[in-house]
């Protein structure tokens, strides 16, 4: 059966920069961001998986556009233009001492990563041995402004050896007991079934799994067991090696529909709709132009319904695209790739340095916020 897309395709600063005809308004608020879409690609795939038509439409003329498809792409069409207009509800945490924390979708989030691990790509060896210098690096970021910090014990680059979920549990509930002691909200990065418990038992409140809930067979119910927010990241390895068996044909829609089949399957697991977050999965078995294609393609993602997290700081991509700078050194390509996402309303950046995100998207909400109070240049 065919399959319907709609890429957002250009964006304006604000919506009165755009008004359209008899007032009514020219482009849509992307997903409740700050972020303002006026013109789409309304892209119908064949069986075989090529595109068979791209007709370009304006905000004011989709529906008329979607209600012209062939009926069994009507229904789809028209929930994705829903999801595309949707405000996504404000992540809400519930901690066992009865109090709460909101975390807000109506703009730009950091998650803040800490990697307790020996062999991460970019910061391995430099948290797992001493725990007081983890939980300080943690403070750090979110004094700098990040609103989750996100705890992981293993590393999942490309030839990294799997680790025994016991040794994972060791190395991230000290770190995770003391930060959400303090208050923070935490997030529990990990595949394994049983290191999410022992996290959320720790005080984790968020769960972010690499492989899309598939790799742990009980990982799926553990999430919806828990009632916590879930993100579900997209990885073309099913087994230890997230990166292998990847082979696509269009990468951004197959991309788009593996994360769609993904979602519909920790829904029938009983998790959530509001508790789903999607990461298109930048880096993990996707060749350089492969990852510029979905990183170029994000706002499509908003179709599927679910706040986006992005996950691009200091990537291998990053230094191929900078004369092979090393990890450490990615810093500025990292931002350049944060504040295009924040332009595509990607709700929460995964990032290692986050006091420089952090002041980055500071700018960027004020650019945004003169932009939204600038009336100047209408018509009186």
């Amino acid at each position: 059966m065919p399959k319907l897309y709609i890429q957002p395709l250009t964006f304006a600063p604000s919506p009165q920069a755009i008004e359209g005809a008899d007032e009514m308004p020219g482009a849509i608020r992307l997903a409740g961001t700050m972020c303002y879409a006026r013109d789409f690609a309304l892209i119908v795939r064949s069986e075989a998986g090529h595109v068979q038509s791209r007709d370009i439409v304006q905000a004011p003329d989709v529906a008329a556009a979607l209600a012209k498809l062939p009926p069994a792409l009507v229904e789809d069409g028209e929930r994705q233009w829903s999801n595309l207009r949707m405000a996504h509800p404000a992540i809400e945490l519930q901690f066992p001492d009865g109090s709460g924390r909101t975390i807000r979708l109506d703009q730009p989030q950091v998650m803040g990563i800490l990697n307790v691990t020996p062999d991460s790509f970019s910061d391995g060896g430099s948290f797992d041995d001493d725990v007081d210098t983890a939980v300080g690096r943690g403070v750090d970021m979110l004094e700098a402004g990040a609103a989750i910090i996100d705890v992981g014990g293993e590393s999942t680059r490309p030839g990294a050896s799997t680790i025994w979920e016991g040794d994972e549990i060791r190395r991230v509930i000290p770190a995770i007991e003391r930060l959400a002691n303090g208050g923070a909200a935490v997030s529990i990065d990990t595949r394994k079934a049983a290191v999410m418990e022992a996290a959320l038992e720790a005080g984790a409140r968020i769960i972010n799994d690499v492989s899309g809930l598939q790799y742990d067979e009980r990982s799926a119910e553990v999430a919806a067991g828990s009632g916590c927010p879930v993100v579900i990241m997209h990885a073309p390895g099913k087994g230890d090696d997230l990166h292998a068996g990847a082979k696509y044909q269009n990468v951004v829609l197959d991309v788009f529909d593996d994360l769609r089949a993904r979602r519909d399957a920790a829904l029938k697991a009983g998790v959530k709709r509001d508790n789903i977050i999607l990461d298109p999965g930048v880096g993990f078995g996707k060749t350089l132009a492969e990852n510029l294609a979905i990183i170029n393609s994000l706002p499509l993602f908003h179709a599927l319904g679910h706040p986006l997290l992005l996950g691009v700081s200091r990537k291998r991509f990053i230094g191929a695209l900078s004369n092979e700078a090393p990890a450490e050194k990615r810093l500025a390509g990292s931002l350049a790739v944060a504040t295009m996402a924040l332009d595509m309303g990607v709700q929460i950046l995964r990032v290692h340095d986050a006091a420089e995100t952090v002041q980055a998207m500071h700018v960027w909400r004020g650019l945004r916020d003169g932009a939204l109070t600038d009336f100047s240049q209408l018509l009186r």
